[in-house]
């Protein structure tokens, strides 16, 4: 394990890099952190885990990152990025015309790449639409050319496929938190929220539940991301709702023995991207 102020690697001692080519990539770039895992897809093992969080510019750390991490070079199986954008848009199955992809992109107020990308999410019924910043599209055009690019969203929906009833997800980095609600395996709500201080995430989330008219005692919340029991969000959480739960990672049969010093949840929705299609 290597640590630095914001930032920590969990590595396998028994990862060979030249089995590369048995691995998975999972990289997921939110708008203050990013983070990578690497998944032997014949042995089932978490081979590593990377996580930098509080990024004053986490473009330019990732493009980093991309340079000077070795990891991040091997010539992997399966690469898939999660990428956090505010030009997305969510398009109902029934009326998505993939033949008329620019003209969602109106949609969006700063769309300064040129590609549009699509993230097709059958289960919950509609089409991610998303343009990535320039500069982010630029970097991985040259770095991850091969990879599978989702919305920011991805992973958390990924998640979310066993949720019952009405379910409020929130994913969590040092400085933001993404939320989802899911009522009936619907997704009414989908939005990511930057925040300094407990009282301003007090005050998104009240402001979540008069909006979205949320009955707390009916609502599950399940957490993911850097969040701890007790601590100052979660004891915020629990002024208003009774049903909370960690997220953990996904149960499909991945060993995941190199996190047993970490909380579970942490990664929950880094390691749900490999679900993602």
């Amino acid at each position: 394990m290597n640590n630095s102020k914001n930032s920590i690697l969990l590595v396998d001692p028994e990862f060979d890099p030249n089995t590369a080519a048995d691995c998975n990539l999972l990289l997921k770039i939110t708008a203050d952190s990013f983070s990578y895992a690497v998944i032997d897809k014949n042995s089932r093992q978490l081979k590593a885990v990377f996580d930098q969080q509080e990024c004053d510019d986490t473009a330019a750390e990732l493009a980093s990152a991309l340079k000077k991490d070795s990891y991040l070079q091997l010539p992997f199986r399966e690469i898939k990025v999660s990428v956090y954008t505010p030009n997305t848009i969510a398009v109902p199955n029934g009326i998505f015309n993939g033949s008329e992809l620019e003209s969602y992109a109106n949609f969006f107020a700063d769309a300064t790449s040129t590609q549009v990308n699509t993230s097709l999410f059958a289960q919950f019924g509609f089409t991610s639409v998303f343009k990535l910043e320039q500069f982010t599209e630029e970097t991985l055009n040259t770095s991850l050319a091969s990879a599978a690019r989702y919305e920011h969203h991805a992973p958390l929906l990924a998640l979310a496929s066993d949720a019952e009833g009405t379910a409020l997800l929130l994913d969590f980095t040092a400085g933001s938190f993404n939320a989802l609600l899911l009522q009936n395996h619907k997704v009414i709500f989908q939005n990511s929220f930057q925040i300094d201080t407990p009282d301003e995430f007090n005050y998104y989330l009240l402001l979540l539940i008069q909006e979205l008219k949320l009955a707390p005692a009916c609502s599950t919340v399940l957490l993911s991301g850097i969040i701890h029991q007790d601590d100052s969000y979660y004891n915020c959480l629990c002024k208003y709702f009774d049903n909370i739960r960690f997220n953990l990672p996904p149960a499909v049969d991945i060993d995941h023995a190199i996190l047993d010093d970490m909380p579970a949840h942490y990664y929950s929705s880094l390691l749900a991207l490999d679900l993602c299609v």
